[in-house]
C-alpha cells in the first residue's frame, strides 16, 4: 500500500486546503439556521422547542443516513460522494428561501440534513486513509477548523442578511457560497491513492458495528460525540431567545456578531490537535472537556461580557474536544474506517438532534438556569468518560508495506 501524505507535501497542502472548504460549507448549510430560531418562533407562531426542529429534522436523518453513507463510501469512494453531497446540500439550502411555510422549510431542511449525510462520516475516512498517521491531528484540526469558520460564517451572514433584507434571501446566499465551496473542494481535493473498495452489504453496517463496540475505546469516544455536542448545540440554540429578550435585548444582529466567537474554535480545533499528537491524546482530552463546565457556568451570568465570555469558553472547549475525539476513532480503526467514522457521527449529530431538542424544554420550564444546569450535568458525565478513556492503551501502530521495486513479479 503507498504511504500516506505527509505533512508539508503538496498533496497534503491541497488536501488539507479542500477539507478546510468542506468543513467551511458543511457547518454553514447545516447550522445556517440557528440564528434564525427567535425569528421562525414569532413568524410562525412556534415554541422555541419546535422551532428547534429546524436544526433537529436536518441533524436527526443527517445521524441516521451518515451511517449508510459510510457503508457507499467503503464500496464507490471518498471524494465523489463528498462532491455530490455538498452541491446537493448548497442547491437545497437556496430552496428553503423559497418555501412557502413552516413545513415546507422542515421538509427542505430534512433533506438538507440527508444530503450531507455524505460528507462528514467520509471526510474523517477520507482524511485517515490519505494521510499519514502521524500528521492526521493536525489535518483533522484544520477540517474542523474550516467546520469553526463556516459555522461563524453562516450564521453570522445570515444574521446581517436578515437584518437588511430578510431571511429567506439570507438563506439564499448561504446556499450559493456553499455551491462555490463545492466547487472548490472538487477542484482541490485529490483523487484516493490509498482507498480499497469493499462489497456493498447492508448487513455490514451491524456486522461492522459490532466489530467496533468490541474495542474498548470506541463506544466511550461515541458516547463523548454525543454529550458533548448536545452541550454546545444546546447552548448556540438558546442563547438567541435569552439575549433577545430583557434585561439584554440585543437586536439580531447584534446576536449574530457573537458567532465570531467560532474563530476561537477554529484555533482550538487546530492547537489542541497539535497538541494531542505531541502529549497524547489521552493526556489531553480532559481539558477541553473541562473548558465546556467552565463556560457553560459563565454563561449563566446576568452581566453580558461574562455571558459572551463563557460563550467563548464553550466554542474552544468543544472544538478542542471534538478535534481530539475524531482523529483518535481514525486513529484506532483498522479496518472499515468510513464506518468507525459514520458510527461517530452517527451519536455526533444524534446528540445535536436529541439533546439539543431537549434542552428547549429547560429553556421553556426553567429559562436559562435549566438550561445551563442540564448543560452542566451532561459536560460532568462526559468528563468521567474522558477519565475512563485516559486508562485504556492506545493500539499499535499497522505496519506500512514497502513499495515494490519497479519490475517485480
Amino acid at each position: 500500500m503507498r504511504r500516506g501524505l505527509k505533512k508539508g507535501s503538496r498533496g497534503y497542502r491541497r488536501l488539507t486546503l479542500a477539507m478546510l472548504f468542506a468543513g467551511f460549507s458543511t457547518f454553514s448549510l447545516l447550522y445556517s439556521v440557528q440564528p434564525l430560531l427567535p425569528l421562525f418562533a414569532h413568524e410562525f407562531r412556534l415554541s422555541a422547542e419546535q422551532s428547534s426542529l429546524a436544526i433537529s429534522l436536518a441533524t436527526g436523518p443527517l445521524a441516521v443516513a451518515i451511517v449508510f453513507a459510510g457503508l457507499l463510501s467503503d464500496r464507490y469512494g471518498r471524494r465523489p460522494l463528498m462532491v455530490l453531497a455538498m452541491f446537493g446540500a448548497g442547491l437545497l439550502t437556496m430552496l428553503t428561501g423559497f418555501a412557502p411555510g413552516w413545513h415546507e422549510v422542515l421538509a427542505l431542511r430534512l433533506l438538507t440534513g440527508i444530503a450531507l449525510a455524505g460528507m462528514p462520516a467520509v471526510a474523517m475516512a477520507y482524511v485517515s486513509e490519505e494521510i499519514d498517521p502521524h500528521s492526521v491531528g493536525p489535518a483533522m484540526g484544520l477540517y474542523i477548523a474550516g467546520s469553526g469558520v463556516g459555522g461563524m460564517a453562516g450564521r453570522l451572514g445570515v444574521s446581517l442578511l436578515t437584518e437588511l433584507a430578510d431571511w429567506r434571501w439570507a438563506l439564499v446566499g448561504v446556499g450559493l457560497i456553499g455551491l462555490v465551496m463545492a466547487e472548490a473542494f472538487r477542484r482541490l481535493a485529490p483523487p484516493s491513492r490509498r482507498f480499497i473498495p469493499r462489497p456493498v452489504h447492508p448487513a455490514a453496517v451491524f456486522v461492522s458495528g459490532k466489530m467496533l463496540f468490541r474495542d474498548r475505546a470506541m463506544p466511550l469516544l461515541y458516547a463523548e460525540a454525543f454529550l458533548l455536542m448536545g452541550v454546545f448545540v444546546t447552548i448556540y440554540n438558546y442563547v438567541g431567545f435569552r439575549l433577545i429578550a430583557a434585561p439584554f435585548s440585543l437586536s439580531h444582529a447584534a446576536i449574530g456578531a457573537i458567532f465570531l466567537l467560532y474563530l476561537l474554535g477554529s484555533l482550538s480545533s487546530t492547537w489542541f490537535g497539535g497538541l494531542a499528537e505531541r502529549k497524547g491524546r489521552r493526556l489531553v482530552f480532559w481539558i477541553p472537556t473541562a473548558l465546556l463546565i467552565l463556560g457553560t457556568a459563565f454563561t449563566a451570568a446576568a452581566w453580558l461580557p461574562l455571558v459572551i465570555v463563557g460563550i467563548g469558553v464553550v466554542t474552544i472547549g468543544f472544538f478542542g474536544a471534538h478535534s481530539i475525539a475524531s482523529s483518535w476513532v481514525g486513529r484506532r480503526a483498522r479496518e472499515g474506517r468510513g464506518q468507525a467514522a459514520a458510527f461517530y457521527l452517527f451519536f455526533y449529530y444524534l446528540g445535536s438532534s436529541v439533546l439539543g431538542s431537549a434542552g428547549g424544554i429547560a429553556w421553556t420550564r426553567w429559562a436559562w438556569n435549566g438550561v445551563a444546569l442540564y448543560c452542566g450535568v451532561l459536560t460532568l458525565i462526559a468528563l468521567a468518560i474522558a477519565a475512563r478513556l485516559a486508562t485504556i492503551p492506545p493500539l499499535p501502530l499497522p505496519e506500512v508495506t514497502p513499495p515494490r521495486p519497479m519490475g517485480a513479479d
